[in-house]
């Protein structure tokens, strides 16, 4: 199958799914025989496919849709660009710390960090362009899967600072490493920084008890969270390096400080370099 011919049987799978109710939701044109108008241009056939996997609940679903799924994103991730960790360069300040911007999608690592909610389920709207939506975007709908059967164990929402992992199943990285971060309301008192300084510590402790190398963490609760950017970095930089200091013999030997916008960046570069 070409990428247009799997992408046009995922978007035709999910329509019929729930009897085309998604298609109406997202204010697809109704066609013949009960189904929906695609269109042609490979744009719109992406936000369509990336937008019904977004509102997709989590429940099963056929192994042929998912071998078609997994074709097709592990070619979208290729075609996006992967940066290997082996071929970044450590910062001045210390030999274990790296500073990257990009999408963290498409970083080659043991483990990336998710910034996720509380459901820990990903975000549900459609094209939303948060770093959850992004990670279980590419990574595939077992993602969704793989946190709903976490958490329908749990029997409870996941609480601020903790971290459970999961498959990253089509991303480059072999992990995800899900952490819920303080939101903040109206200021940071003691209470948010050291919840803000648990997430790390425990994305770093899980991803030792799995014998994990490299971790990529993006900056944690500084989005819809309202987190200090500035407060947030600090937080980030000194938690990490105080756990390595105090962790010589862990597996965990390179810790990334992920940034997508130029502010994240000038902010983590006047701490690191």
């Amino acid at each position: 199958m070409t990428q247009k011919e799997r992408r046009l049987y995922l978007i035709t799978e999910l329509l019929k799914e729930d009897k085309g109710s998604a298609g109406f939701k997202l204010g697809l044109v109704p066609g013949n025989e009960g189904g929906f108008v695609i269109p042609d241009d490979e744009k719109s056939q992406r936000d369509i496919l990336r937008a019904l996997m977004n509102i997709r609940g989590p429940y099963s679903i056929s192994e042929d849709f998912l071998r078609i799924q997994d074709e097709y994103l592990q070619q979208v991730n290729k075609e996006r660009g992967i940066t290997d960790i082996a071929d970044l360069s450590p910062t001045e300040r210390n030999p274990k710390l790296y500073l990257w911007q990009g999408d963290i999608t498409t970083l080659k690592v043991d483990a990336i960090v998710n910034a996720a909610n509380s459901a820990l389920l990903g975000c549900f709207a459609p094209l939303h362009a948060c770093i959850d939506n992004c990670i279980h975007t590419f990574a595939g709908i077992q993602l969704r899967l793989a946190c709903n059967e976490l958490m329908q164990k749990q029997g409870h929402e996941e609480g601020t600072g903790l971290c459970k992992i999961t498959p990253a199943f089509n991303l480059p990285s072999r992990y995800v490493l899900h952490t819920v971060g303080p939101i903040i309301y109206t200021s940071v008192g003691p209470r948010e920084k050291l919840l803000l300084e648990n997430c790390y510590k425990n994305c770093l402790e899980t991803a030792s008890q799995n014998l994990l190398e490299s971790v990529a963490f993006c900056c944690i609760s500084t989005g819809v969270f309202r987190f200090p950017q500035d407060l947030a970095a600090q937080i980030a930089v000194e938690t990490v390096e105080m756990w390595l200091t105090e962790n010589p013999d862990s597996s965990v030997k390179k810790v990334v400080f992920n940034v997508f916008g130029n502010k994240d960046l000038e902010i983590y570069q006047g701490l690191l370099l």
